[in-house]
């Protein structure tokens, strides 16, 4: 079992950035690859971004390609989501999940667990 918990939502104005967290409990962290995704208000969950065990690969969602940079410690058990120049169209609830067969791909259903999620509110 593993345990998680997202922080650093807020409301930004368009053009800001923010720095989620996502705080992993339970098992050994570095085992699991690690996503973000995303749920806006009438939309289906999306992908954000993956970071397989160790950091060295990562994906990310065109929408967010080059805006934003997922990343990890280990020795911290904690997952990162820095988003820059942050658009309203990112307005949603952002989640963090862990997989335990370590593929960090985009298909949400490879994901055991999830997080509770955290709100980012971007203004324009």
């Amino acid at each position: 079992q593993v345990q998680l918990v997202e922080s650093g939502g807020g409301l930004v104005q368009a053009g800001d950035s923010l720095r989620l967290s996502c705080a992993a409990s339970g098992r050994t962290f570095s085992n699991f690859a690690m996503g973000w995704f995303r749920q806006a208000p009438g939309k289906e969950r999306e992908f954000v971004a993956g970071i397989r065990r160790f950091g060295g690969n990562t994906g990310y969602a065109d929408s967010v390609k080059g805006r934003f940079t997922i990343s990890r410690d280990n020795a911290k058990n904690t997952v990162y989501l820095q988003m820059n120049s942050l658009k309203p169209e990112d307005t949603a609830v952002y989640y963090c999940a862990a997989d335990r067969q370590g593929r960090g791909t985009r298909w949400s259903y490879e994901y055991e667990y999830w997080g509770q999620g955290t709100q980012v509110t971007v203004s324009s």
